[in-house]
């Protein structure tokens, strides 16, 4: 057994098995979580099992939304993204459709201009009130409009 392999006693393989039976598959980062904290493991697995568990969404359709989460800006956890893409492929996905939900997901990013423009110009504006601009060498001083 290598270093990096963990060793799991009977209960924490049975838990495992019931997620990659449940799931279809295991997340290699769950390990040691799984060995230091079986209780609090199985407690977060049960809870996010709840959407496998019912049928109103296909599981292609899941799949799907986990990849919109996994490449989200705010989230951008690649290991995940693998997975539910690879996932996705399995259940009939097409590339398209792959990569249309991708392209959905990559407007998130303008939030960042969304959210910060309105605040730099507020900023600025509160400077310019605050203390009047300094005129460039060779231009004259702005003058307040009244």
């Amino acid at each position: 057994m290598s270093k990096n392999q963990l060793r799991l006693n009977a209960a924490q393989r049975a838990i495992k098995a019931r997620v990659i039976e449940e799931r279809g598959s295991w997340n290699p980062l769950w390990d040691q979580l799984l060995v230091w904290d079986p209780e609090f493991f199985e407690a977060y697995f049960n809870f996010s099992a709840v959407p496998w568990r019912r049928s109103v969404l296909p599981p292609k359709m899941k799949e799907l939304i986990y990849i919109a989460v996994d490449a989200s800006t705010t989230h951008l956890y690649a290991p995940g993204l693998r997975r539910h893409i690879r996932n996705a492929l399995k259940l009939g996905a097409t590339r398209e459709e792959i990569l249309e939900v991708l392209e959905l997901v990559s407007v998130l990013g303008i939030h960042a201009c969304n959210l910060g423009v309105p605040m730099l110009a507020e900023e600025l504006a509160g400077l310019r009130k605050a203390r009047p601009r300094k005129a460039a060498a060779g231009q004259r001083p702005v003058k307040k409009r009244r």
